[in-house]
């Protein structure tokens, strides 16, 4: 069998290169959503941002002449996780710390395999049994202990698991040939129905307040909630899947920097050195050993999953 030739490196440079501009942008929201929180409703939040993504998505498909309804289950099951998601990282983020969400989010790769064990029976390996110790301690160190974790840290906690569970069933949903645009509008379109009845079933106000409210509504859903996810779709059909997981260990760096420059948070050296062992953590999950060497692993549950996935 003729093999492919290689791509050319700067077509590989700019792919990589895009996957770190997602991440940056992922990283950025942490700050800008805290700030959000303040003056716009969570749930109202959650709902104005993915209405407008999904309508900027549906247009999207109609100009590609794709179809955006067809096989709507996956796209079901995963907006209603995703809406589960984004409710609880955003509502977190009203209780804690925008560094604090960016780290605990980031958590969700070493919740994969273990969801993936629940799920499926698939027998951790040992380094992702290391990984939650070495989690378990950055966490420590970043909340402060058992009485330093307040009830946003324990919600986004929550979050980073459901992202874990998400991860999972949309990897099984690609392997059975899901078209991954139409899949993204579908979950996007039912984030944002989970949030307008999370609105009314606690009676929420949906009003935004302010023109500023507004420009960083409007800046969530274009650029780390389409934008990314466009470069990111085409990115990862030139750079290989455990080379895109390394790269987005990058995101709760990025947000714990944008929180301790733009975002105002004091840095404590003790919060630094937790969030620091979270993304070891994250990089020791992605590592195999095979014999006496290393590798980055495959993604648990990957499935090209990360071509529909994220904000």
């Amino acid at each position: 069998m003729v093999q492919p030739a290689p791509l050319p490196r700067r077509t590989v440079l700019l792919a990589e290169l895009g996957l770190l501009y997602a991440a940056a942008i992922w990283g950025s929201t942490f700050f800008i959503v805290k700030w959000a929180v303040g003056v716009v409703d969570p749930l109202a939040l959650v709902a104005w941002r993915f209405a407008i993504a999904a309508v900027l998505m549906a247009l999207w498909l109609a100009c590609t002449r794709r179809p955006l309804f067809r096989d709507f289950r996956p796209g079901l099951v995963l907006g209603l996780i995703l809406g589960l998601l984004y409710v609880a990282q955003t509502v977190g983020l009203v209780y804690t710390r925008a560094s604090n969400s960016g780290f605990i989010t980031g958590l969700f790769i070493v919740f994969v395999p273990l969801c993936a064990f629940l799920m499926y029976r698939r027998t951790p390996r040992l380094n992702h049994l290391l990984a939650v110790l070495v989690a378990l301690a950055g966490l420590w160190l970043l909340t402060g202990g058992v009485q330093g974790i307040n009830i946003g840290d324990w919600i986004t906690l929550a979050s980073a698991v459901t992202y874990a569970l998400h991860v999972l069933l949309a990897g099984e949903y690609m392997k059975r040939g899901a078209d991954p645009v139409a899949l993204n509008f579908q979950q996007i379109l039912v984030t944002a129905l989970f949030g307008l009845v999370m609105l009314g079933a606690f009676q929420r106000p949906l009003a935004v307040g302010s023109s500023a409210a507004w420009w960083v509504i409007v800046f969530l859903a274009v650029f780390p909630t389409v934008s990314a996810f466009v470069i990111q779709l085409y990115a990862q059909k030139v750079v290989d899947p455990a080379r895109t997981s390394l790269i987005f260990t990058m995101e709760p760096v990025f947000a714990a920097a944008f929180a301790f420059t733009l975002g105002g948070e004091g840095v404590v050296p003790l919060r630094v050195l937790g969030g620091a062992l979270i993304v070891a953590a994250m990089l020791v999950s992605e590592v195999e050993w095979v014999g006496r060497r290393a590798r980055w692993a495959r993604p648990a549950g990957y499935g090209g999953q990360a071509e529909e996935q994220r904000e």
